[in-house]
């Protein structure tokens, strides 16, 4: 039986169940998913700690009548060490390729980051000459419109040429 299956038997909720086992430290089966498999022996030892809960006793002072012996297992030996070592020269050599590959991979990608950072510098030098190249343009824009002359002034007045009205008004056109 399951856990579910039991604490609906002895009308508990699986939580219960699950808690007497940890707790009272029962050597319990499990099946290939970890989950409790109970027998009648199991039962029966369930059913005489949930009588000991309802006459008064704390479960800390519960001690499990029938102790359950664990379970034994026998772990095969490996009969045939030359298959093992068979698969461990595979294990290896396919270790090796990973690797190999890795730094495979990793050389191919430091020499492409190495042509994007030397595109980049030239882009950069390109940026720089042209830069350079409008910075001269300007000079010699500033230098053909400023005066080589200073403007002398007749007795600190300057004579501005008078315009119309009208031209005033819409002096964008001319």
């Amino acid at each position: 039986m399951n856990t579910s299956e039991v604490a609906k038997l002895l009308g508990v909720s699986a939580s219960t169940i699950q808690r007497w086992v940890k707790q009272l430290e029962l050597p319990m089966e499990r099946n290939e998913r970890g989950h409790y498999h109970f027998n009648n022996e199991d039962i029966d030892l369930l059913k005489n700690i949930q009588l000991q809960i309802q006459t008064g006793t704390l479960l800390q002072e519960i001690t499990p009548v029938h102790e359950k012996k664990p379970r034994k297992g026998i772990v095969k030996a490996p009969e045939n060490n030359a298959e093992l070592e068979r698969l461990y020269t595979i294990v290896s050599e396919l270790e090796a390729k990973v690797n190999s590959k890795a730094d495979s991979v990793a050389s191919y990608q430091l020499l492409q980051h190495r042509r994007e950072i030397e595109d980049l510098h030239g882009q950069i030098k390109e940026l720089t000459n042209h830069v350079d190249s409008l910075q001269s343009k300007l000079f010699e824009v500033k230098k053909n419109f400023l005066p080589d002359k200073p403007q002398v002034l007749d007795e600190g007045k300057v004579f501005r040429k008078k315009k119309n009205i009208v031209s005033s008004l819409f002096g964008f056109l001319g």
